[in-house]
């Protein structure tokens, strides 16, 4: 279930990449062709942002393909490390639970007040903050399993590698 909403979660960034695309070419063609824009392209633009680089944020972390500076951590030894990447995983979580906090109480006062984008359109606020959330959720899941996952594989003796690629083609969890 979690691969499957990852791999949703991860085709509506490709999309929004592509509207991107195509709301700044279309900008681009109006003011040199037109001397106009596309209305309300700079909040389109905006918030298409949010879904391209959040939404497949769960499927990043699944593939464990975050920057990470590991200089210091490579000569640790193998056990040491394996928790040290238990422990990311949890301050992650921390870190996301905040976010995920903040953007559901945003999300709610933009559903309640029915707020919008002043401008040629009036684009409705909520679609983006709902974006956030979901794409921040989705990723907090990802790393409560991770969490899980490698907690077990070293209290079962084994090691962790940061390489360990969990996700939707890699060595899997489904």
């Amino acid at each position: 279930m979690q691969v499957k909403l990852e791999q949703f979660l991860l085709a509506l960034g490709a999309v929004a990449v592509l509207l991107l695309g195509g709301v700044i070419t279309a900008n681009v063609i109006a003011r040199a062709l037109f001397a106009t824009a596309v209305p309300d392209s700079v909040t389109i633009v905006r918030e298409l942002m949010v879904a391209a680089i959040l939404l497949p944020l769960a499927a990043t972390t699944a593939a464990r393909a975050h920057v990470c500076v590991d200089f210091i951590s490579d000569r640790f030894g193998a056990r040491l490390r394996s928790w040290l990447i238990v422990l990311g995983s949890l301050m992650g979580m921390i870190a996301l639970s905040a976010l995920i906090w903040a953007g559901t109480r945003d999300l709610s006062k933009v559903l309640a007040s029915g707020s919008f984008f002043y401008g040629d359109l009036s684009l409705p606020k909520w679609p983006g903050r709902l974006v956030f959330v979901l794409g921040i959720a989705a990723c907090w899941l990802r790393l409560a399993e991770l969490a899980w996952r490698d907690t077990c594989t070293i209290l079962r003796g084994g090691t962790v590698l940061d390489t360990q690629d969990h996700s939707l083609t890699g060595g899997g969890a489904e």
